[in-house]
């Protein structure tokens, strides 16, 4: 069983920047595949990007060249930085561990974009 931690949530005015964090419990880097998805109200969970054990990483069209997700093997922790972040990004994001047959959800964490 694997538990994942997101914080680093909150309220930032259009433009702005917020980094997210996903602490897992335990070291699952070398062979699990990690990533951020977000569900806004009334829509279905969509991912935002991936990240492998290899650092190679996969980002949504609406996100590219402006959120960055990185891991760091020491700390078991995934981030995601996320700048010029718009109205459109409020949604509550959710880290996610996955190695098939194994998928496992953070709580989520609240992200709101408005002036």
């Amino acid at each position: 069983q694997v538990q994942l931690v997101e914080s680093g949530g909150g309220l930032v005015q259009p433009g702005g920047s917020l980094r997210l964090s996903c602490a897992a419990s335990r070291s699952i880097f070398s062979a699990y595949v990690m990533g951020w998805y977000r569900q806004a109200s009334g829509k279905q969970r969509s991912l935002v990007a991936t990240i492998t054990s290899e650092s190679i990483s996969n980002y949504a069209d609406s996100v590219k060249g402006r959120f960055t997700i990185s891991r760091d093997k020491a700390k078991n922790t995934v981030y995601l930085q996320m700048s010029s972040l718009k109205p459109e990004d409020t949604a509550v994001y959710y880290c996610n561990a996955w190695r098939n047959p194994y998928n496992y959800w953070g709580q989520g964490t609240q992200v709101t974009v408005s002036s």
